[in-house]
């Protein structure tokens, strides 16, 4: 790196391909932390949805930040329940109101709660239909659920639906299974974290096939773990991914920044 860090970063160009921005945690600072990720080159930001009542604060600052900030629509599956089908009703409502770049994010999450196990697969499934309806990619939850989230997966085998797969976690095995349906894999600030067994994943993934991600506020990288994560972190996570995949750094931007222009057509 040149001794000159500072303009070092100028001449980054980095995709944070996946930030909750719209949260409560910014309410105080948010257009700085948005000028605060251009200056350190994360000037494009993909936003995913996590229900009804955040999608308005979603896209006003879409509307607010329209070269920096791209929407994503879709039901979280930590928020589905009974009623879910009601809400995604309304969700589909909006998908061609606005330019969205994706449905998400979506899928099956069982590590907190398994109670509304089979109405989170519908919703998933569901979802995926409007990622083959309205040809947008869909970006994948996935905790405690890679055998459920393929198993849904398989249904749209001979279809051309893209995704990604956000915050991957996932083994050498998940890797293969990902790569039968051609999908990419969000990397965040998880690769930096001490003793993190994707570390030792990572290597296996196709370069053409890697994004990174924040998920801010959630999962701030290594040194800034412990503190609500923000885009400009973004820089920590590629640091780290040239570190392990051994590369210079500006070819992690570059192969990362082409890789989410190329799903989500920004």
């Amino acid at each position: 790196m040149p001794k000159n860090g500072r303009q070092f970063f100028l001449f980054m160009s980095l995709i944070d391909s996946h930030t909750h921005l719209y949260l409560e945690e910014f309410n105080n600072d948010r257009d700085d932390v948005i000028k605060n990720a251009v200056k350190a080159g994360v000037s494009k930001l993909c936003l995913p949805n996590i229900d009804v009542s955040s999608l308005k604060d979603l896209l006003s600052l879409t509307e607010k930040y329209p070269e920096n900030c791209y929407p994503m629509i879709g039901l979280h599956p930590t928020s589905v329940k009974e009623n879910f089908k009601v809400d995604l009703e309304l969700l589909e409502a909006e998908i061609t109101a606005h330019d969205f770049i994706a449905i998400g994010e979506t899928g099956i999450d069982l590590y907190w709660d398994k109670s509304y196990r089979t109405e989170q697969e519908e919703s998933f499934r569901i979802q995926c239909e409007w990622a083959l309806k309205y040809n947008l990619p869909i970006v994948i939850h996935a905790r405690e659920s890679f055998a459920e989230i393929y198993s849904v997966l398989d249904q749209f085998k001979s279809s051309e639906i893209q995704g990604v797969f956000h915050s991957f976690t996932g083994s050498a095995g998940d890797v293969e299974k990902i790569m039968e349906y051609d999908f990419y894999f969000g990397i965040n600030g998880i690769l930096t974290f001490k003793n993190a067994q994707l570390a030792n994943v990572v290597p296996l993934i196709p370069t053409n096939r890697i994004l990174l991600e924040t998920d801010s506020p959630f999962l701030a990288p290594v040194p800034k773990r412990g503190k609500r994560n923000e885009s400009s972190y973004t820089l920590f996570i590629a640091k780290k991914l040239s570190e392990i995949l051994d590369v210079n750094i500006n070819e992690v931007e570059k192969l990362t920044t082409e890789n989410a222009k190329r799903l989500f057509k920004i």
